[in-house]
């Protein structure tokens, strides 16, 4: 297959990747969204390959379809070997398919499997950003109404939990074992502080939204 002097071809990785999207919490503008701040981020380190880079970014969640039908399936992984062997399909080279799967199997959260090169990590920390402030409290409501999770639970002494004596999922439950937390996890410095900027956005939603709701049943009448 003929190649100029870039290895890739963009608008035909785009074009892949919109095929593959599907669902409102991963549609094709957080891709977008990640890619924009994967390129800021890299432009801030210095160091990084923009091709391996915006391919792994564009790549990042096409196997999210399939772990919709079967929650089993790591969307990560999947989605790796599935880049993988679509870009050898389509004549990329065997290193360049590699470092793409190594990317892309190391973006999720997951504290067994972390990111080991630049660019993996910057694709991490550029997926994280998209969870972080009000961005990340839209797209988590989004995903919790997909799969039909409560916004919050009831605690064994009939009072609105605040997401830490959850024993079942809700948004509540996500805000305090996920994204509250999400803000000291990143790999590069100009990620952690545009996730610092983002924070009180998103404490203060959890913050009015706990609020609210414990006041419109304190103040219930039969």
């Amino acid at each position: 297959m003929a190649r100029n002097t870039m290895r890739t071809n963009l608008p035909q990785i785009e074009s892949y990747m919109q095929r593959c999207m599907r669902d409102s919490a991963h549609d094709t503008e957080h891709v977008y969204r990640v890619l924009n701040y994967a390129l800021d981020i890299a432009k801030h380190e210095g160091g990084a390959d923009f091709e391996l880079l915006t391919t792994a970014c564009l790549l990042h969640d096409i196997s999210r379809t399939e772990q919709f039908a079967d929650p089993t399936i790591d969307h990560a992984i999947h989605g790796s070997l599935k880049a993988h062997g679509w870009l050898v399909e389509n004549g990329y080279s065997a290193e360049f398919a590699d470092a793409v799967r190594g990317c892309i199997e190391t973006h999720r959260f997951r504290s067994d499997n972390p990111p080991r090169n630049l660019e993996a990590k910057i694709l991490f920390d550029a997926d994280k950003l998209d969870v972080c402030g009000a961005v990340g409290i839209a797209r988590t409501l989004l995903y919790k109404s997909h799969v039909i999770e409560p916004l919050y639970s009831f605690t064994a002494q009939g009072e609105i939990s605040d997401g830490t004596e959850d024993t079942g999922k809700s948004f509540m439950q996500e805000y305090k074992f996920k994204l509250e937390g999400i803000y000291d996890k990143f790999y590069t410095q100009r990620g952690f502080a545009l996730a610092a900027k983002r924070k009180s956005a998103a404490q203060n939603f959890y913050d009015s939204l706990l609020s609210e709701v414990r006041e419109c049943y304190s103040e219930a009448t039969l």
